[in-house]
């Protein structure tokens, strides 16, 4: 499964995102986690203290783009992956080489598969249909603290062409928008965490309305904003949604309010059959869409009212982009965007 990617906070970034939903942390993590203290008790304790120091040197490596490793990107896992949905990449508009870019990732559904698939494994085509640009997917940055799957996130990062994963924070962003040269795409998943909680079939509800800071980031770095949403992420499982009000649905943002992500209560298919329940995506076809980028002037400190315009611009962009799109990707005339 990807690391699941996070949002943009309404007022500023802070250590969260993408990803949103339920946490995208492989099991393994825990138990290399627990290994690597047990280890501190048996006479291979230095590989915990050499791997201890390495980790408090390399602590700021992913604030910083990550490290090259681009075998892993050529995995040809991830053309299987693609192809069990499968996904495609749809592009409306160029990216100019000349430019930098926040790409809006819409909706986050459970666990981020468009976004994966198309900002990180290079699988779809991103590099052919949008030559001279680099992706970069946003994640918790609690992924990056976790042991040995902090080499796994990094190894993905900054390949050629580029695609990988960061933190979303705002310095992360911030060094691949001011340091890096021109041509990086920055996607972020802007619901997040909650947007989750509200992911089912035939209904599109985006958590958007309040979250303006990837707008300010965008202002203050004159990087150009691009709407995406990949149609058919929400029907990739099924999910039980609580209402507002009741104790379960205060439990699970009580948990993301504390842990970043929220937990959700979901199924899939099962491992040996379609008609048996598991936590395996059901095969459903998901095509993500880039649209037009709104054009963004640099300004360090723009005022609460140019945010609000901006964010604005960007919102009926999304808007027009899902209307015009949604009877070719599987959703009616009837189907509508909500935005909260």
């Amino acid at each position: 499964m990807p690391p699941c990617a996070h949002c943009w906070p309404c007022r500023g970034p802070r250590s969260e995102m993408s990803v949103p939903g339920c946490s995208s942390s492989p099991c393994s993590s825990p138990v290399t986690l627990v290994l690597l203290v047990y280890l501190v008790f048996t006479r291979f304790w230095p590989i915990s203290a050499l791997y201890l120091a390495w980790v408090i040197f390399d602590w700021d490596t992913p604030e910083k783009g990550g490290r090259r490793l681009p075998c892993l990107r050529r995995w040809s896992v991830w053309r299987h992956f693609r192809d069990y949905f499968p996904v495609k990449l749809v592009k409306t508009h160029d990216l100019s080489p000349g430019h930098n870019y926040i790409i809006g990732s819409h909706p986050h559904g459970i666990l981020c598969v468009g976004a994966f698939c198309n900002f990180i494994t290079g699988s779809t085509g991103f590099s052919e249909l949008f030559p001279g640009i680099r992706p970069f997917l946003t994640t918790l940055a609690g992924n990056f603290r976790l042991p040995l799957f902090r080499e796994y996130l990094m190894s993905g990062a900054r390949v050629a062409p580029a695609i990988g994963l960061c933190p979303v924070t705002r310095r992360a962003i911030g060094h691949l928008l001011s340091k890096n040269g021109t041509g990086n795409a920055v996607a972020i998943v802007i619901g997040g965490a909650a947007e989750s909680l509200s992911c089912s079939p035939g209904v599109t509800t985006l958590i958007l309305k309040n979250r303006k800071g990837f707008v300010r980031m965008a202002l203050q770095h004159g990087a150009f904003l691009v709407p995406s949403f990949s149609f058919g992420e929400n029907e990739l499982f099924r999910q039980v949604v609580f209402e507002e009000g009741s104790w379960m649905r205060a439990v699970q943002q009580r948990f993301q309010k504390m842990m970043g992500f929220a937990p959700c209560v979901f199924y899939g298919r099962g491992l040996t059959s379609v008609r048996s329940r598991g936590f395996l995506p059901y095969a459903r076809p998901i095509t993500t869409v880039v649209g037009e980028p709104v054009t963004v002037p640099k300004i360090e400190e723009p005022s609460s009212e140019v945010v609000d315009l901006y964010h604005g611009m960007y919102v009926r962009s999304l808007l027009k982009l899902f209307n015009d799109n949604k009877t070719k990707y599987g959703l009616s005339e009837g189907d509508e965007l909500r935005i909260v």
